[in-house]
């Protein structure tokens, strides 16, 4: 199964006639270290990575991948794989050869046969027509250059459409005041705050040609027409009988404006919200607003627009759930936007023709494909599991460059890894994953201010009013920086998944705290698209800083843990944001996995996550996210969130009694990663042997060397830019 290599050892530069026949070997384009293409295609969401490869392959396809692993093995090259570059420990970015997936990006939804099936990915031909009860195949024209590509992920990470209210208030228009007259509520680094500027993407545009919107041309300026986009191939008049359908569906009335007392704006930091300190939103979302968060006004329809609100609200799913097959470079925001604008069929509230949008369990913070193989839990998690639960099947390329198709029937040990561990045992190409119907959301933030006094009853309530929470309830509290300039923030996000009539009982519940002034109320009925960018948008993470990221399970939240948590973020750098979110629900449902019971079943995930400039060096934007994991947090700890890792580490990374978690990131001790999948370690070990005996997928989490040795991270992950 394992190719040998006549080659000892890798060249220092990767010469002519290699890049000759890299080059003929593939579809996509080769970009050689020195091409300013190289250096865009390199760049990851972390900042401190220093990239050594020798040069970037941008794979068109399966077999382009194939080819390029075959290569790779033939001349010695160590290869890592990139996806959407979110990733904090550098491995995508540390071999000889980066392959860069981006331009792989099919996409379609299909509803389920009779008895709940779906067709093989391996059935599905990459060119795609468009079949019955199909809405798609939208393939992307990504032969943009580099610079293309890092405006386009620019685009993605613009977050600001999330909320209207929520963006003005972190950025208001009022000038930022001047260091000497920051509040000293929290204590400040002394380096600028990176989120006083937004820079605004391009837009983007998009060309659809035919029905089968198998052509999109990424043009980066704004569209000059609307495009035409296609409901569903099974009827052509659909969209505008839909409209007709639903047009007089009675708007719900809105929710009681949460009561707050006035207080002295002279002494308020946050004066200008002082004449509406907890605004109320508009009952019914914008049809106007949902344009304006996707840049290439892909729901610019009238028909669609006028009776958007109605179809999100009001229509009843026909079908329990969908699959949508896409591409490895597909971006879960890109995934997400496909999906609002290609609903299924439904019933409306008057029994006509309605549809509905069906949308993948991701991450609550948009990422890449990845995660459908490293966990997942995002707002729709308690209601339907994890990313990883709901793969159902991969096209994989081994690590011999044969292709496989790996599902509960076909490989079902590799399948078992994948979904957990996945990097270390096959580049996926294309993904199956069960999606679910999302017609509304009721959700949104509550915003009071960090004072060390108040913030623990607060924490407390949250606590107490989410416990037993029904599964169709998301909630978190983030303790972060505020405006520039500001104080800092406790942030309480809820996501119902359903209307406001059954999701306003948990918002009166937790607005009733009335320690503190409620800053912004903006919970809402809103379009599971827009909830999507809710979280980055409060943690506003700059691309190209320096991340550190831990986190841990927990299993209760006792209120000594919680007042002394304040006590510690009171002490933590600007740019840092500790977060407690509610875990459990569908998650303990599924039974074979890689990823281990214990962490199923915790009561919160927890994650501190804290990120300063490149060029900025304070120890403690560290050591503060190391002892409140490590120490505060240990009583209670049960295991780190998924991926992650929970692990009895000694200063010489040996098992011992003392519980330590954290993401899987930069430079993991050994030992953190192998007790991440605790008990199925073993298991992982074999189907490792089975399918990448030599290890070459080494540029991973994989802290196994091909003799089944330890080896310490530096050796297979890129060095730090400061060391």
């Amino acid at each position: 199964m394992e190719p040998t290599s006549d080659v000892a050892f890798p060249p220092s530069t990767l010469s002519s006639d290699l890049h000759l026949e890299l080059t003929a070997s593939i579809r996509g384009a080769v970009y050689l270290r020195g091409d300013s293409n190289f250096q865009e295609y390199c760049k990851m969401f972390n900042g401190d990575v220093n990239v050594a490869s020798l040069a970037v392959v941008c794979p068109l396809d399966t077999q382009d991948v194939s080819n390029i692993v075959v290569f790779c093995r033939k001349h010695a090259l160590s290869l890592s794989v990139k996806a959407g570059g979110y990733g904090t420990g550098g491995w995508a970015v540390g071999g000889n050869i980066i392959m860069d997936l981006s331009r792989i990006t099919q996409i379609e939804i299909e509803v389920p046969s009779e008895d709940g099936g779906f067709v093989s990915i391996q059935d599905m031909p990459l060119s795609g027509g468009k079949g019955k009860d199909k809405a798609g195949p939208l393939v992307t024209d990504r032969s943009w250059s580099g610079k293309r590509r890092r405006e386009h992920d620019a685009m993605l990470r613009d977050y600001s459409s999330a909320s209207h209210s929520v963006e003005d208030f972190f950025h208001p228009e009022e000038e930022v005041l001047p260091e000497a007259s920051r509040p000293s509520n929290r204590r400040r680094t002394g380096f600028p705050f990176p989120f006083a500027g937004r820079a605004i993407p391009p837009q983007l545009s998009m060309n659809f040609q035919g029905a089968d919107m198998n052509s999109v041309l990424m043009n980066g300026s704004a569209a000059t027409s609307l495009p035409s986009i296609p409901m569903l191939s099974s009827n052509s008049s659909y969209s505008s009988h839909l409209s007709r359908e639903i047009s007089s569906v009675p708007t719900p009335p809105p929710a009681p404006r949460v009561q707050v007392s006035p207080s002295s704006a002279e002494a308020d930091p946050f004066g200008y919200l002082e004449d509406e300190p907890c605004q109320e939103p508009p009952a019914v979302p914008s049809p106007s607003r949902l344009v304006q968060s996707i840049p290439n006004s892909m729901f610019a329809i009238p028909a669609f627009l006028n009776s958007l609100q109605n179809i999100l609200t009001y229509a009843t799913p026909i079908h329990s759930h969908a699959f949508i097959t896409f591409g490895a470079g597909m971006r879960q925001k890109e995934i997400d936007q496909y999906c609002a604008v290609n609903p299924l069929e439904a019933l409306s509230l008057a029994g006509g023709r309605g549809a509905v949008p069906y949308h993948v369990p991701f991450a609550a913070h948009p990422t890449g494909s990845a995660v459908m193989l490293l966990g997942g839990f995002g707002f729709l998690g308690r209601l339907h599991g994890l990313s990883v639960d709901n793969l159902v099947e991969a096209e994989v390329v081994l690590a011999d460059g044969s292709i496989v198709f790996a599902s509960e029937k076909n490989h079902p040990e590799l399948w078992w890894a994948l979904r957990g561990a996945g990097p270390a045992f096959g580049v996926v190409t294309r993904y199956k994953a069960r999606a679910y119907p999302v017609p509304v959301v009721f959700a949104g933030n509550l915003i009071y201010r960090f004072h060390r006094a108040t913030a623990p009853s607060l924490i407390r309530h949250f606590r107490d009013c989410v416990k037993g929470a029904p599964r169709e309830l998301y909630a978190n509290v983030l303790l972060t920086a505020g405006p520039a300039g500001q104080d800092s923030l406790v942030v309480i996000q809820m996501c119902y998944i359903g209307p406001r009539i059954k999701g306003q009982e948990f918002l009166q519940a937790i607005s009733s705290w009335d320690g503190e002034r409620c800053l912004l109320n903006e919970v809402d009925e809103k379009s599971f698209l827009h909830q999507q960018d809710s979280v980055a948008q409060v943690l506003r993470g700059k691309a190209g800083n320096k991340w550190f990221i831990r986190s841990a399970l927990i299993n209760s939240l006792p209120d000594e843990i919680i007042s002394k948590t304040v006590r510690q973020f009171a002490e933590t750098p600007v740019g840092c944001t500790w977060l407690f979110e509610l875990a459990g629900g569908a998650i303990v449902d599924t039974k074979d996995s890689c990823l281990p019971k214990a962490q199923r079943e915790a009561a919160f995930n927890v994650a501190a996550l804290h990120q300063w400039d490149i060029d900025f060096e304070d120890p403690r934007c560290i050591e503060t996210a190391e002892e409140w994991i490590a120490e505060t947090l240990a009583p209670v700890t049960i295991g780190g969130p998924l991926p992650s890792v929970s692990v009895f580490v000694n200063d010489d990374s040996e098992a011992v009694a003392q519980s330590y978690n954290q993401f899987l990131g930069r430079y993991e001790p050994p030992g953190r990663v192998i007790a991440c999948f605790g008990e199925h370690w073993s298991r992982l070990t074999k189907v490792k042997q089975t399918y990448d005996p030599s290890n070459f997928f080494k540029n991973s989490f994989w802290p196994l060397n091909e003799k089944g040795e330890i080896v310490e991270p530096q050796e297979h992950e890129p060095e730090h830019i400061r060391v």
